[in-house]
């Protein structure tokens, strides 16, 4: 079996196991779970972990130039090393969908369109979780429920940043760090996408344009050539 066969295997079931995790990691920091509850979503992100953990070494040892791949792929390795990201394996599926329903420019700019959305609401919803479970404990931290967390998300994302919520632990700012990256190539993508837009809307403009004048020149010539032929009539009678 090569790596890409592997990947057309292993796609559907990886998205099904971020979705569980998902599911499992929101009911477990939203919920604030103990006990038996708190063990059933543990169980659950530790078996959706086990199959990252799988999918990357098999990826590792079926790539062809190994040291390559492995510098190449180091958002999988984050992926398995922390967990909080695991979810984001739902952006490639988005980005794989994308290509391949692609037909044309506008039909493509859609497609980006759909995936900087998800994308976004994937990038505050996993944040918001990440920064709730790390600063809920911390007694001097502003943010302790999940409003407040998806509030301190979407100010940091859109580079906002009013200051009303500031994580103070480690692994908060950490967060916040990856969620200003994100939320700067986010908005790269959709300053691309409109360039993109503008470009082709001139464009077509120019081409029409070049159209009614070639096209206004080709009847003058018409019209030049019958009066042409006309005189010649005249002259020869």
């Amino acid at each position: 079996m090569n790596l890409e066969r592997w990947r057309t295997i292993a796609d559907w079931p990886l998205t099904a196991a971020a979705f569980l995790f998902l599911i499992a990691y929101a009911w477990e920091v939203i919920g604030d779970l103990t006990g038996s509850a708190a063990a059933a979503a543990e169980a659950v992100i530790a078996v959706t972990w086990a199959a990252f953990v799988i999918d990357y070494v098999v990826c590792l040892v079926l790539a062809p130039r190994r040291w390559r791949w492995f510098y190449t792929h180091l958002l999988d390795l984050a992926i398995v090393v922390l967990p909080a990201l695991r979810p984001l394996r739902l952006l490639r599926l988005l980005a794989v969908l994308a290509v391949l329903q692609r037909t044309a420019g506008r039909a493509f700019r859609g497609r980006v369109i759909m995936y900087v959305a998800g994308a976004v609401a994937l990038l505050v919803f996993t944040a918001a979780l990440a920064v709730l479970d790390a600063e809920r404990s911390a007694p001097a931290s502003p943010i302790h429920t999940f409003p407040q967390a998806v509030w301190w998300a979407f100010e940091t994302i859109s580079t906002v940043g009013y200051g009303d919520f500031t994580p103070i632990t480690e692994t908060g700012r950490l967060v916040a760090v990856g969620l200003m990256v994100g939320g700067v190539a986010t908005l790269g993508i959709v300053t691309a996408t409109l360039a993109s837009w503008i470009v082709e809307r001139v464009a077509e403009t120019e081409a029409d344009e070049r159209a009614a004048t070639h096209g206004e020149i080709v009847a003058l010539s018409a019209q030049v050539a019958e009066l042409k032929e006309l005189l010649e009539e005249r002259a020869a009678s």
